[in-house]
């Protein structure tokens, strides 16, 4: 797993240039001095998003990045990655802009490096615009090495990043941070996890399960359990239901909520917050051979229910049957699942919403409540049971798909629901994992969309169950 640190942020300031972060009808004579606060007389109102160069003698001599303090999200800070000159950097937060938003040197630091992240492959190099790292902002270091970690793995190729070395980054990750771990594969992973070993069946690289068990230092034993399971799909063909070839080019990234999990995780544990983790990651690859899935097969999950598979594309839903039934015997306080699932969801809200599904509305606004919050949203789709008797079969209890060109997501979300113990507080989020293209703290390529928004979730729900007790 690779650190910011080390490759975008500096411990001394003490050469460093500086740019100010300012309010959009801020006077800067105090703080740039009279001669370069006449330039923005000529630029005229400043924009709120804008990043202004200050010349100097030698050139560019400090900067001034306009926000509207009255909104939070970390990645607008991207900008600064992208615009500032080579060098070292600090920040300087005027105190207006301080006292509406306290926490702005945290994002500033978290978005710098969300904006300074470059895929490496091997190609380890120092990002040429470095930013001052102080000891008041190094608490939000887990959060951007799990941006990494996530963005990483998911931009890894496929011929790179099979079921095994999903795994065992994964196993890696959590051991490091004292987590219990253990690699589930062959017999063993066909018996605990039969629906999830017939989607991997079809590829020569055997599907894998990754289940961990943590305990923060100061939780007690009966610290209420948060359980996380994702779709790690490594790459997708769509079985014999093939997918055409555009359809193929990005499905690398079908194991983005595997990766939003573990960077999730990871962040948990770094902080050493107050409860107990379980992880469960399906590794998998959907592929085509002789050994493959087929339409119209019949399988049955752990939980005993028989599925009908209408489609072979329909496969991650298989995958987190299994581990959503075994999640729920160890009755988690909460639940949470990610997975790149359905198009259907992106045709309904575009590539930077994830869909939440969830079956307790309190858990539900918690989530969209944290989202909004730290400017990372979701958006909340309905498990509307009405479409339930779509997935009903003659010959099983249920259809991995329905045969209705319509509602994908959402009947999608309900197959999940079947699988989940109705006592408990569960939570489903549809995400995309991908920028389309380059904004500020959003560079093209892997995402975890909603990360933030479910860190802050966490440590809601965490306060939320200590005030109730």
């Amino acid at each position: 797993m690779r650190n910011p640190e080390q490759f975008c942020l500096v411990d001394t300031a003490d050469k460093a240039r500086t740019v100010h972060i300012v309010l959009p009808d801020q006077d800067f004579s105090g703080l740039l001095g009279v001669h370069a606060s006449a330039l923005f007389e000529m630029v005229g109102q400043p924009q709120c998003g804008r990043l202004y160069l200050v010349p100097g003698v030698e050139g560019v001599a400090q900067a001034v990045f306009v926000i509207d303090a009255a909104k939070r999200d970390a990645a607008r800070f991207g900008a600064l990655a992208a615009g500032l000159p080579a060098g070292d950097w600090k920040l300087a937060i005027a105190a207006e802009a301080l006292a509406l938003c306290p926490e702005i040197a945290h994002d500033a630091t978290l978005g710098f490096c969300m904006g300074a992240y470059r895929f490496a492959l091997g190609r380890e190099t120092v990002f040429p615009t470095r930013l001052a790292l102080t000891e008041d902002v190094r608490a939000v270091m887990p959060m951007a090495q799990a941006i990494w970690l996530g963005r990483d793995l998911i931009n890894q190729p496929a011929n790179l990043l099979g079921p095994a070395e999903l795994a065992q980054e994964a196993a890696d990750v959590v051991s490091a941070q004292g987590a219990a771990c253990e690699i589930i594969s062959g017999e063993s992973l066909v018996s605990a996890y039969p629906c999830l070993a017939a989607v991997g069946a079809g590829s020569d690289r055997p599907a894998q399960v990754v289940k961990a068990i943590w305990r923060g230092s100061k939780a007690p034993h009966d610290a209420p359990l948060l359980s996380l399971v994702g779709k790690g799909v490594c790459f997708d063909t769509g079985g014999y239901d093939i997918k055409p070839a555009s359809g193929m080019l990005r499905m690398k990234k079908d194991m983005g909520g595997a990766a939003l999990m573990l960077a999730l995780a990871h962040v948990i544990m770094a902080q050493d917050l107050p409860i107990r983790l379980e992880l469960r990651l399906g590794c998998v690859e959907n592929s085509i051979s002789g050994h493959a899935m087929r339409p119209g097969d019949i399988l049955t999950t752990r939980a005993g229910l028989t599925v009908e598979v209408g489609n072979t594309d329909a496969e991650g839903r298989l995958v987190l049957s299994d581990l959503l039934t075994e999640a729920c015997e160890q009755k988690p306080d909460w639940l949470l699942d990610a997975a790149t699932l359905t198009g259907a969801a992106r045709v309904a809200l575009g590539p930077d919403l994830p869909a939440l599904f969830s079956n307790n509305p309190q858990l539900a606004q918690l989530l969209l409540n944290a989202g909004a919050v730290v400017g990372d949203a979701m958006w909340q789709l309905p498990l509307w049971h009405g479409y339930d008797a779509w997935l009903c079969r003659k010959n099983a209890h249920l259809g991995n798909v329905t045969d209705k060109p319509m509602a994908g997501a959402i009947t999608a979300a309900l197959f999940l629901q079947h699988f989940v113990e109705p006592t408990v507080k569960w939570a489903h989020i549809d995400t995309y994992a991908w920028n389309d293209s380059s904004i500020p703290g959003r560079p093209e390529g892997g995402e975890t969309l909603a990360l933030r928004a479910l860190v802050e979730a966490t440590l809601r729900m965490i306060n939320e169950k200590a005030g109730s007790q």
